[in-house]
């Protein structure tokens, strides 16, 4: 999911991916500790989708706050 995604999401939306997200990586630790993971960058792709959806609650809150000074 690219950044251009993820500005269409509302933050209910994006909270509900960020934690589908959050399960998925630990899901693909088990499985990559457990060498069942064949495709190992999969790990990586996921972490950067976290942190793309964090970046984009984080600039929606910091909009809200100005907003509401």
């Amino acid at each position: 999911m690219e950044m251009q995604e993820i500005r269409k999401l509302n933050i209910d939306e994006l909270m509900q991916k960020l934690d589908d997200s959050r399960r998925e990586h630990m899901d693909l630790r088990f499985k990559k500790a457990s060498m069942q993971l064949s495709d190992t960058t999969q790990v990586r792709k996921i972490k950067k989708l976290i942190s793309r959806l964090e970046t984009r609650l984080t600039e929606l809150r910091f909009i809200k706050q100005e907003s509401e000074e």
